[in-house]
């Protein structure tokens, strides 16, 4: 009998699981949670958006001090991406603020 009924707990628990996993997450990674929809290249980004893991990933990492932008506080980091500095939180990919680049 105990058999049968940590086998039914077993069954039921993989159900669950199973049927709370999403089939339509649309390019979400599930390493990084938090981070945003994966948009491309071409995507013109916006202060209080969340970069996608994948784009993070493919953006450029800029130096500051050469494109006179200011000092990013810890855990934040400016990236270059479609044409806009981008200032992006580690953590969680939340945009803090974008500039227009100038075409350097």
């Amino acid at each position: 009998m105990k058999k049968i009924l940590i086998g039914a707990m077993a069954l039921s628990l993989f159900a669950a699981s199973a049927a709370s996993a999403d089939p339509n997450d649309h390019g979400q990674n599930r390493d990084h949670p938090g981070w945003g929809q994966d948009r491309g290249g071409n995507h013109a980004w916006r202060r209080g958006e969340r970069v996608g893991y994948g784009d993070w990933q493919g953006a450029r990492v800029i130096d500051y001090r050469q494109y006179r932008l200011r000092r990013p506080g810890r855990g934040y980091e400016w990236r270059e991406s479609n044409g806009r500095y981008i200032l992006v939180a580690i953590a969680s990919g939340l945009i803090i603020s974008t500039i227009i680049s100038q075409g350097r």
